[in-house]
């Protein structure tokens, strides 16, 4: 009888033994997923991309990233804009389905995210940095978030454990926002506790305008010129009646870094432009523009070299997805423009970069085509969770180990809501695929959270072929011989509403002007 006992002891010590070490081996097994993420950060200034500004700027540690992973150069936003944006990397839902059209969306607490389908399966979470969803974050272990959109110096930070509230208070920490967010994040992986593996969001605020760099970049770019966007001094005479006049322009900044409207004095100091013409005020506000823009990224450069280097040195690195992004593009000069929100892709086009040592080829590029609707799918393959129906995205996992599958997309559909509001830009919808843009103009808020029906905008259409006119300089919507192109990506439109359950019949007025406006 005691043998028994013992026996049934032992073998229940046997039982939990294995049990344990084979939920050490699937941890081991699950990779640690760090994802660093920044606000209105464009290809164009990240160098291994090779464009306008790699001649001037230099990304190093970025760089590691894209020479030791891959590096996408077909990334899209679905809604150029920060908080749906983010809405949609959390849910993996387009705007319609999470409820996140417009900047003054909220995230809704009880939608299941990238973050909380983490969470249950088994890994550590954390998110540091911008948040921007306004809703307390859920699924994470620990966060400590800017309010809003936070500020560049001595910035507060909410943080676990505090009452939850929608006003700018906190926790109050000394320094350059990119270096507390780096610092308050290793902190956290310093200090988990390390029997998970851990998922990570270090999002960072920057470059999000106004462009307050660090002190020790002050004199960075003052002996340089800055290349000039082949569109800085574009004629918009092509564009259609719905966009030709409208949007942030470059000649805009200049009034408000000389006189101070809108946000008193302009933070890195007010531009004398007294007795220029336009032309040189788009030209001396532009380099202004632009040495604290890239100013601002070099801060974003050291900080992506800190938390490497503490992957590196900490024995982490071989077993952590890193993935480098946007929340969108931004516009550099480009159309004569800043800010984004436009359908136009340089604000459309995001950086994405992932390393993922074992299985994603060191240096690799690819072409095809994915959004930030497909970010959570494949974070959530990585980590061997299963991926839920309500995402609208798909994993594009198979395509950055070269087996891209026969049926990937070869289109995406794009939609800003935010009629007018804050920055003058007509609501519109489009699709955009490798060879064409089709863009609608239906400039009308739709009476959503966030927008303007005081002012309704021309209900017109824009058509770019790419391959011709990259620079999207020429719109050939209308013009003979393009009538059979034309229809058909007007059926994809239709198709990918349909496809991602966008019924335009609870939108009253945008069917309206669909139904007005689709055959014209």
């Amino acid at each position: 009888m005691k043998y028994r006992i013992i026996k049934s002891i032992f073998l229940v010590l046997v039982l939990v033994a294995n049990s344990c070490v084979s939920k050490a081996q699937n941890n081991e097994k699950k990779p640690n997923i760090l994802w660093i993420m920044c606000d209105d950060h464009t290809a164009n200034t990240i160098s291994s991309y090779k464009m306008r500004f790699s001649e001037v700027l230099e990304t190093p540690n970025i760089d590691r990233l894209a020479n030791e992973g891959a590096l996408l150069n077909n990334c899209y936003v679905t809604n150029s804009i920060c908080t749906p944006s983010r809405a949609t990397i959390m849910t993996g839902q387009y705007g319609h389905k999470n409820g996140v059209h417009t900047l003054w969306g909220d995230l809704r607490k009880e939608d299941e995210t990238v973050a909380t389908l983490l969470q249950k399966n088994g890994y550590e979470t954390a998110i540091v940095g911008k948040w921007h969803l306004h809703t307390e974050p859920q699924g994470f272990d620990y966060y400590s978030i800017l309010p809003g959109q936070g500020d560049y110096f001595n910035p507060i930070f909410k943080e676990t454990g505090t009452k939850w509230t929608r006003k700018k208070e906190g926790k109050k920490y000394n320094g350059y926002v990119t270096d507390v967010i780096t610092d308050n994040s290793l902190n956290w992986l310093e200090n988990r506790k390390g029997e998970k593996p851990f998922f990570m969001m270090l999002h960072h605020k920057a470059p999000h305008g106004l462009w307050e760099y660090a002190p020790r970049h002050e004199h960075l770019f003052d002996d340089v010129t800055i290349p000039e966007a082949e569109s800085l001094y574009e004629d918009k005479s092509h564009r259609s009646l719905g966009s030709r006049t409208y949007g942030r322009d470059i000649l805009g900044l200049s009034q408000r870094m000389h006189d101070g409207k809108r946000g008193k004095d302009y933070p890195t100091g007010k531009l004398n432009t007294d007795g220029m013409t336009n032309k040189e005020k788009i030209a001396v506000t532009y380099q202004k523009y632009m040495k604290d823009y890239l100013r601002v990224v070099a801060a974003i450069d050291e900080n992506v070299g800190r938390v490497l280097d503490y992957l590196e040195e900490s024995g982490l690195a071989e077993n952590t997805v890193v993935v480098y992004t946007s929340d969108q593009g931004m516009f550099l000069g480009e159309h004569s423009y800043y800010d984004k929100r436009w359908m136009y892709d340089e604000s459309l086009k995001m950086p994405f970069i992932i390393r993922k040592p074992g299985e994603i080829k060191a240096g690799t590029q690819f072409n095809e085509m994915v959004t930030n609707l497909d970010f959570p799918e494949l974070i959530l393959d990585y980590a061997g969770v299963s991926i839920p129906k309500t995402m609208q995205g798909e994993s594009f996992r198979a395509v950055l180990t070269g087996n891209t599958p026969e049926n990937w997309k070869t289109s995406m559909y794009y939609q800003y809501w935010m009629q007018f509001e804050p920055s003058a830009v007509p609501a519109h919808l489009g699709v955009r695929t490798h060879d064409y843009k089709l863009i609608f103009y239906y400039g009308d808020g739709l009476g959503l959270v966030g927008t303007t029906d005081t002012w309704k905008t021309p209900v017109t259409w824009e058509l770019y072929d790419l391959k011709k006119d990259p620079f999207e300089l020429n719109n050939i919507y209308g013009k003979k011989g393009l009538e059979k192109v034309t229809k058909g990506l007007k059926d994809e439109i239709l198709k990918l509403q349909q496809q991602y359950e966008l019924d335009v019949s609870e939108y009253p007025a945008l069917q309206q002007r669909m139904q007005e406006y689709w055959g014209k």
